[in-house]
């Protein structure tokens, strides 16, 4: 059984964000903005916010205005 591989920019599942620790979470976001990550437990619905309103997407591995 293949592992997914799990990269900046990478969409992932509502489940697979139930199973990734705070720290593989954060190696998702560009590192650019990794400093704005939340942590797990504020990205209920899969995104989080920027400190200029922009949302960040795990869902969709990127912005959502994108």
């Amino acid at each position: 059984m293949d592992t997914p591989r799990f990269k900046v920019g990478r969409p992932i599942t509502p489940e697979q964000l139930d199973q990734l620790t705070d720290d593989q979470l954060a190696r998702l976001v560009p590192k650019a903005y990794r400093e704005f990550f939340p942590g797990k437990d504020f990205c209920a619905d899969g995104c989080f916010y920027l400190h200029d309103g922009t949302a960040w997407s795990f869902f969709k591995g990127g912005f959502l205005d994108e």
